[in-house]
């Protein structure tokens, strides 16, 4: 399926994962932030994915990953939340919710603890039931 943008012709749809994986969304960073996507190598960047910040929290950007799993955190950032909406990486518009319910099973990359504990008890990672 593809979807017509006037700015720029047509592109591909994405986000077919979006609401399943962002249960509830209560509270999210106003204004969203515009990701530094400096070094990250996929062409999207699916909702749900785990967002960073420096230490002086001017600068977001996706968590790293390595494979099929999430990079460690790097020296000097801190979890800042998680991305609502995928996007894509030439267009770096985030929306990051720190307050709501996301279903971790449906999830891209598993969390690692430490991101669970940086963002609970506002974000709550649950998972459907099989």
């Amino acid at each position: 399926m593809a979807v017509a943008n006037l700015i720029n012709g047509v592109t591909n749809a994405v986000g077919s994962r979006d609401s399943i994986v962002i249960v509830d969304n209560f509270q999210s960073i106003r204004g969203g932030r515009t990701l530094d996507v400096t070094g990250f190598a996929a062409d999207e960047i699916e909702a749900g994915h785990v967002i960073i910040k420096d230490s002086n929290g001017e600068n977001y950007k996706p968590m790293p990953v390595t494979g099929e799993s999430y990079a460690a955190l790097p020296v000097d950032h801190e979890v800042a939340g998680i991305l609502v909406a995928t996007i894509r990486e030439d267009k770096p518009l985030a929306g990051i919710m720190v307050r709501g319910t996301v279903n971790e099973n449906a999830a891209k990359y598993a969390y690692p603890e430490a991101v669970k504990t940086a963002l609970e008890p506002l974000v709550v990672f649950t998972h459907d039931k099989a």
